[in-house]
């Protein structure tokens, strides 16, 4: 027997809304998932060239902000020398690669490139000539914020706190 064609038209219906329905918590809880990866989407600034940054659930400090004006996520490292950008994220942000050199990283040996970042800016807190590599062995969507970057900075830890202040001097 073959069905009316208000039943077809109905079910295709259900089907689209279903469809919708996944679609709509799919974006609710992947939102959710990376707001607990990256809590300091929307950093809350203290005042000039002091920002606090909430530890994420697997105790790193990861936070959104800018490079020569471009949106990027930062990783905290105090491990790192200087402030390592991923190759691919630095062909997005127009970084030019200077001389070549050796890295020793948590992977070993890598062949880096020397830059430049004209800006540097983490909420309230803004940073000109900072020194940076380019890593074409980091495949993540972070950079990470290195000492080249850090030194410039005042660190004070409370619980899940990190206020960072700016040497203004």
């Amino acid at each position: 027997m073959e069905k009316a064609p208000e039943q077809k038209i109905g079910k295709g219906m259900l089907t689209i809304m279903w469809i919708i329905v996944l679609v709509g918590l799919s974006a609710y809880f992947g939102s959710r998932e990376y707001q607990k990866y990256n809590p300091n989407q929307s950093l809350s600034t203290s005042g000039k060239g002091e920002v606090t940054l909430l530890r994420n659930r697997y105790n790193h400090y990861v936070a959104s902000g800018f490079i020569n004006g471009k949106p990027v996520v930062f990783l905290l490292d105090t491990g790192a020398t200087d402030v390592a950008v991923p190759a691919h994220l630095a062909r997005r942000l127009g970084l030019q690669p200077g001389i070549r050199r050796q890295a020793l990283t948590a992977n070993g040996i890598v062949e880096v490139r020397d830059t430049t970042l004209d800006s540097l800016q983490l909420g309230s807190i803004t940073l000109a000539d900072v020194r940076a590599s380019i890593n074409p062995g980091m495949l993540g969507d972070e950079i990470l914020l290195g000492m080249s970057a850090l030194k410039d900075l005042d660190f004070t830890q409370s619980g899940a706190k990190l206020t960072l202040r700016q040497n203004l001097d």
